[in-house]
């Protein structure tokens, strides 16, 4: 790549970072916003709110975060601009692979800003809630369920987000029979909700002393976290609470109180757990949330199924019976069913590098959601 050509590069690169800026981040009004919650986080009686100033002190440090990665790409590319004028001048084709580095960098950062476009989903700015589940099968799938929490556990860590085991149950032998996993980030629900599904495994055992090969299956569910504007209401008497003792893999740390919580909601048949905390209170309250969290999801759910009903998404309908994906282990393979999409990274994607996946995922989305709009549109 010559001079001009790199230049005309950069020139479209500038062009696309202010259409991001107006209409995909829309800094200006994030900068608004941030100031409103500097000058409420300045009154004393937002600090003596506690739920109130945690939420506006998370929101500000979302919007901060985004801001800072938006300036430093825009510095960047600025900066790129610059040298390359210079060169220019100088007629000095020694700087231009330096300018390419950086310009492949500010290239990236643009695709992933463009590519937030695909959260169209109301709920997707929220973090979530990951519930897996062990199918039948007893060691091999529970083994399989907590390599899936495994999974994306470190998908979590490698986004930068905080992650915490809102509840988890032991298998007897190894692994876990299920596992509610909190992800909090910003756009955590819109990146994991096509994770909803049926996960299949194909390896060899190492459970089986013969070494055969088996099949193992295990449930996703993700809900995202319900902000406190959002309005669920759930009635008292339509709630079983049942306490026990909290389980562990044994020793001095195992609960000799019963603090840990399970919440059945009995209209929708909903069961949650909580035992992370010594605090029965405590649990209570994360467990209320979860459940508010998956009442919304099953809500939205439902919404998106009698739209559905006589088309089919290509990503899926969302029902947890159906099985979306194939992890074979003897052959490296990773499948998506739901978009026949192929991949041989199966390492990398059990150590959370699911994000081609969920690319692809959401971008298929993406046009279904705009063929059906064509379609209403033509039958007006």
């Amino acid at each position: 790549m010559d001079l001009q050509e790199l230049k005309i590069s950069l020139l479209d690169m500038e062009k696309r970072l202010d259409d991001i800026k107006d209409n995909v981040l829309r800094i200006e009004s994030k900068k608004i916003r941030l100031d409103e919650i500097d000058k409420k986080l300045s009154k004393e009686e937002v600090w003596s709110d506690l739920e109130l100033s945690q939420k506006l002190s998370k929101e500000k440090t979302i919007i901060e975060k985004t801001l800072i990665s938006f300036e430093e790409v825009s510095n960047k590319l600025s900066d790129s601009i610059v040298l390359l004028e210079l060169s220019v001048e100088e007629n000095d084709d020694s700087s231009i692979e330096d300018i390419l580095k950086e310009a492949n960098g500010v290239m990236a950062s643009i695709e992933e800003f463009e590519f937030s476009r695909m959260f169209s989903n109301k709920m997707d700015p929220s973090s979530a809630y990951v519930e897996i589940q062990s199918g039948s099968g007893g060691t091999e799938a529970q083994d399989w369920a907590e390599m899936l929490l495994r999974m994306y556990t470190k998908w979590s860590e490698n986004k930068g987000f905080s992650n915490e085991i809102v509840e988890i149950s032991h298998g007897d032998i190894a692994g876990i029979k299920s596992a509610s996993l909190y992800v909090n980030g910003d756009h955590a629900y819109g990146w994991l909700r096509t994770e909803t599904g049926i996960h299949r495994l194909v390896r060899k055992s190492p459970f089986d002393s013969g070494n055969r090969r088996h099949t193992s299956f295990a449930s996703v569910f993700i809900s995202p976290e319900i902000d406190d504007s959002i309005e669920i209401d759930i009635n008292k008497a339509d709630l079983r609470v049942d306490t026990y003792r909290a389980s562990g893999a044994g020793g001095q740390h195992v609960n000799k109180t019963d603090s840990a919580i399970r919440l059945t909601h009995l209209p929708s048949g909903l069961v949650v757990e909580c035992q992370d905390d010594r605090s029965q209170h405590k649990n209570k309250a994360k467990a209320m949330t979860l459940l508010s969290s998956k009442l919304k999801a099953l809500e939205e759910e439902q919404q998106v199924q009698s739209i559905a009903d006589e088309r089919k998404i290509l990503v899926g309908t969302g029902d947890r019976s159906e099985k979306i994906r194939t992890y074979n282990f003897p052959q490296g393979r990773i499948t998506d069913h739901r978009i026949k999409l192929t991949q041989h990274n199966l390492d990398q994607v059990m150590d959370g590098d699911i994000k081609d996946i969920s690319s692809a995922l959401l971008t298929e989305h993406q046009l279904a959601q705009l063929a059906d709009l064509e379609t209403d549109g033509s039958q007006q």
